[in-house]
C-alpha cells in the first residue's frame, strides 16, 4: 500500500532519507547511492535516531523486508515509503550502486 517505484526514488527530494534495511554485508556489496544502513534487526531499537519530519524511503533487496519495516515506521508516525522491487529493481533500471559502508549512520 505504501509503495513507490524506482523512478520516484530516483527523483526523491534531497532532504529525504533512504534507509537500507538489509544486513551490513549485503549493504556493503552494493546499495543505492545515499542510502544509510539500518538493518531490519536493529530498526525498532534505533527509531530515536531517525527524524520523523523527513520523508523516509525504505529499501532492501526486493521490497519484502522493507515493506514490513515501512509498516513499522508508519505505525510510529513516520512518513515512510517502501521501494517496490528494492535494490534489484534499481540495478535492473540501469542505475549504479555504491559499495562499502558510509562514514555516517542513519
Amino acid at each position: 500500500m505504501w509503495n513507490i517505484d524506482i523512478e520516484t526514488l530516483a527523483a526523491a527530494p534531497s532532504d529525504a532519507v533512504i534507509i537500507d534495511v538489509r544486513e551490513s554485508m549485503e549493504f556493503a556489496r552494493g546499495h543505492v547511492p545515499g542510502a544509510v544502513p539500518l538493518p531490519m534487526s536493529q530498526l525498532a531499537a534505533r527509531l530515536g535516531e531517525l527524524d520523523r519530519s523527513r520523508r523516509t524511503f525504505v529499501i532492501c533487496a526486493t521490497g519484502n523486508r522493507s515493506g514490513a519495516m515501512t509498516d513499522l515506521l508508519r505505525a510510529r508516525g513516520f512518513d515512510a515509503w517502501n521501494v517496490a522491487g528494492g535494490t534489484a529493481a534499481w540495478v535492473r533500471s540501469g542505475r549504479p550502486l555504491d559499495a562499502g559502508m558510509p562514514s555516517r549512520a542513519a
